[in-house]
């Protein structure tokens, strides 16, 4: 009996030893089952880098059609640049021309025989506005008569005296030498008197073909208010 009792005891301390270093089934089951899990992770991380490699290309694609447009973009905009640059740098230059010409310069087509030969019909004249202060005889101005613009050559100013004798003009007593006048200087009947002495700021004028023209020897002396400017240069036009 005694045998018995310690086989007994000795077979129920072997199992109890058996069943603590036994792992339970729960944790041989769990092994397998995470080991599952990961590679369905993987598996869905491998798809993920596919799927993400198939889309790069149309990236790329709509990339490249991007860049055509960006370019006709900036090879236009220099274009533009430099369509804007010439218009501005066109108006720059007119604007320029229009002031000059307004209030510094002035230019006139002339359209009468009486300066022959100097200044012709349909000749330019080209005249400098902002000298109206220092004339000296032998000076070409253009005036404004009776709404007209004249050309006339300056021969008496502002002191002198004016005479006309038989077939010569004199000034301050002295008959003028005029080698390029090739008529005779002669008075108007229904024009003014002489001698005469040209007032403080007026100048006596005279057209170079002395027959027939229309100068201070009808409408006297001129005022510097009448007088548009200096004549700079003539530009000669001829008809083919």
């Amino acid at each position: 009996m005694v045998l018995k009792t310690l086989r007994e005891l000795n077979q129920d301390f072997i199992s109890e030893n058996l069943t603590r270093t036994r792992p339970p089934e729960k944790q041989k089951t769990a092994g397998p089952d995470k080991g599952r899990r990961e590679m369905r992770r993987e598996m869905r991380r491998d798809k993920q880098r596919e799927m993400r490699r198939d889309l790069r290309p149309d990236k790329g694609r709509r990339e490249m059609r991007r860049k055509p447009a960006a370019q006709q973009q900036t090879q236009q905009s220099p274009v533009l640049k430099d369509l804007l640059f010439l218009l501005v740098k066109v108006a720059s230059i007119t604007l320029t021309i229009i002031l000059l010409f307004t209030f510094l310069f002035g230019i006139e087509r002339y359209q009468e025989p009486s300066m022959d030969p100097a200044i012709t019909d349909g000749d330019l004249v080209l005249f400098y506005r902002c000298n109206k202060n220092g004339f000296l005889p032998q000076d070409v101005i253009v005036l404004e008569y009776d709404g007209q613009r004249q050309a006339r050559r300056v021969v008496a100013t502002a002191g002198d005296t004016v005479d006309i004798g038989e077939d010569s003009l004199v000034i301050n007593g002295a008959p003028q030498q005029e080698p390029e006048i090739y008529q005779k200087t002669q008075q108007y009947q229904d024009g003014v008197s002489f001698p005469l002495t040209v007032p403080e700021g007026q100048v006596f004028v005279l057209g170079d073909s002395r027959i027939g023209a229309t100068d201070s020897r009808i409408y006297g002396c001129v005022k510097r208010e009448d007088i548009l400017g200096k004549v700079m240069t003539v530009v000669r036009r001829r008809g083919i």
